[in-house]
């Protein structure tokens, strides 16, 4: 099988997670996350909408990484995110980060907001 090199341009995708943390740009962030192409910052997770709010016309998709497992987020949140004119996907933060790099390195204009796994 042939594996093709990614390059990300002027983004920084993210690297790897543990317990507690995600690695982005070789960089480690403890705690919950929202990371976009306009860099890495904190996340206070689902009562810090105003973070999530802030992407409205700089992304066109914000993954939200729900942990270790896939789980519903609070109702009310998924509908202000929707209703500024954000999609919104949510996944397990894994696949969130996994999904993010992918569709980084297609140009796409993206966010993940990640609870920390473990």
């Amino acid at each position: 099988m042939r594996l093709n090199e990614i390059t990300f341009s002027d983004a920084t995708p993210i690297d790897g997670y543990g317990p507690g943390f995600f690695r982005v740009g070789g960089v480690a962030y403890e705690g919950a996350q929202l990371v976009w192409t306009g860099g890495v910052s904190p996340w206070g997770g689902y009562d810090d909408p105003e973070a999530l709010l802030s992407l409205v016309g700089e992304v066109d998709v914000l993954f939200i990484g729900t942990g270790p497992e896939v789980a519903h987020i609070p109702a009310d949140l998924r509908e202000v995110l929707e209703t500024a004119g954000l999609g919104v996907e949510i996944m397990a933060s894994p696949a969130a980060a996994r999904t993010y790099n992918v569709l980084l390195s297609e140009g796409r204009r993206i966010a993940a907001a990640l609870l920390p796994v473990g």
